[in-house]
């Protein structure tokens, strides 16, 4: 460490810094929340000798700088460069912008080092020169990987280092137009004593790569590991420091995997993009909603189809639920893509309003193709699917289920529902179920619309 560097330990839970490390904070009690900061590099002045100086009209060493308008200050939109992926560059708001640093996060081997290889290649290959910084594989099994994917990324810069200050003083002097770091978590900068991973570390070498991007206009992508508990050097202690910040999800046994954009600087949040995962790298899925889409509707009990809103974009998704007699006293309720508390408040409006007692019966429920439902405009197919089961009747193959569920019974109309019903009849769908007060007409397009007043209304048209 340097003599010259100073770094203090500052509690993450309420801010107070302390001289040196203790297992507890003495100023809220928390236990071993202390991690190692860089210090200020002078003695910031008091809030008396600020206001003195204020009155006095003097700078405190600062200096004039200059101002302009908004108006005057040129956009970066003309300047995105795309990176050849149509459904990375839809997540990010249209492509990557120069200067800006990007977080991916997800559980290892979920795919991020895939993806970020591949854009490295396609990059390179238009002309935006790139350095792989990898600090967590070896040169021959970046090598490796590079050789088992589609794209040709063997013209791409690697470089095997984990010191935060050599990696900036090859970036500045080979001069890419975009770096990737592969991890953060293995990055650790000589100014601190804390090992590779820490908080600190973490935390002062984002701040520094950041630093670095707005400085020489270079695009950062950072690779951030997501434990199973939330591990605090994990993406989430980095959320604030970063301008736009990727998840990558999905279930390591299936082929498909969704990258989610929670924050975007430069476009909107909540955008996804669906790719599939091959021998050969990640590939763009153009069309999600077939992909999620079950092959046995109509054949069978318990099945549903709703259409979900991920940021702009519709997705129809399938519902299956099953409910039989429970084997032991208490009976089940398991749900996977479903809030459980949810499936709970659904199962007591059935019985509570439509008279369907699953009190003896066991209850599992499951949203095809690993998605989550969060929105509520899924309950009405949730309802219908279990409503599908208790009865043992097959619901209309080509029928859409769409609306919020009250605890009154009642159905609520949902938000943007002229575009869930386009995708829905882009995708062959001929009717629909939604609330009678949000129905747009009883013909939407190729669509024929049935508003539903309450659940009871809905059995009743069902399985009258």
């Amino acid at each position: 460490m340097s003599a010259k560097t100073k770094t203090i330990y500052r509690c993450t839970s309420c801010g107070a810094d302390h001289p040196k490390w203790a297992g507890k904070c003495e100023v809220c009690g928390d236990w071993n929340s202390l991690v190692e900061e860089m210090a200020a590099s002078a003695k910031a002045p008091s809030g008396s000798a600020r206001r003195a100086a204020g009155h006095k009209g003097l700078s405190q060493g600062g200096s004039i700088a200059e101002v302009s308008t908004i108006r005057d200050i040129a956009t970066t939109e003309n300047r995105r460069w795309k990176t050849g992926m149509r459904e990375l560059d839809f997540v990010l708001g249209g492509g990557i912008v120069p200067g800006s640093m990007v977080l991916i996060g997800g559980e290892p081997g979920i795919g991020k080092s895939t993806i970020l290889l591949q854009v490295a290649a396609r990059l390179n290959a238009l002309g935006h020169s790139c350095l792989y910084v990898s600090g967590e594989e070896s040169a021959l099994q970046v090598k490796l990987r590079a050789e088992r994917l589609d794209d040709a990324a063997a013209d791409v810069q690697l470089l095997n280092e984990t010191l935060l200050e050599t990696i900036l003083a090859t970036a500045a002097a080979t001069k890419p137009k975009v770096m990737i770091v592969d991890s953060i978590q293995t990055v650790f900068t000589g100014d601190l004593e804390g090992a590779p991973g820490a908080v600190g570390q973490v935390r002062e070498c984002a701040a520094r790569l950041m630093r670095f991007a707005k400085d020489t206009e270079t695009t950062v992508f950072a690779v951030g590991h997501v434990t199973k508990g939330g591990g605090i050097a994990g993406p989430k202690t980095l959320e604030h420091i970063v301008d736009t910040v990727l998840y990558f999800e999905g279930d390591a046994m299936l082929e498909h995997r969704l990258l989610r954009a929670t924050k975007n600087r430069f476009g909107s949040v909540d955008e996804i993009g669906v790719f599939r995962m091959t021998p050969r790298g990640l590939i763009p899925v153009e069309n999600p909603s077939e992909l999620f889409l079950g092959e046995n509707r109509g054949e069978a009990s318990g099945s549903a189809v709703t259409a979900l809103l991920e940021g702009s974009r519709p997705l129809l998704v399938e519902v299956q639920g099953l409910a039989a007699k429970a084997g032991y006293g208490t009976p089940q309720r398991v749900s996977t893509g479903y809030d459980g508390r949810r499936l709970a408040l659904l199962l007591a409006v059935l019985d509570k309003r439509a008279g369907m007692s699953f009190s003896q019966l066991d209850v599992f429920l499951n949203v095809a193709g690993g998605i989550r439902m969060q929105e509520p405009a899924g309950d009405l197919a949730v309802a219908a699917a279990l409503g599908s089961s208790f009865y043992d009747k097959p619901l209309p193959p080509s029928a859409l289920f769409l609306g919020e569920i009250g605890l009154g019974g009642e159905i609520r109309p949902v938000s943007q529902s002229e575009r869930r019903l386009g995708e829905a009849a882009r995708m062959g769908m001929t009717s629909a179920f939604m609330a009678d007060r949000g129905a747009p007409s009883k013909k939407s397009g190729p669509l024929s619309v049935r508003g539903v007043r309450n659940i009871t209304d809905l059995f009743k048209a069902l399985f009258a």
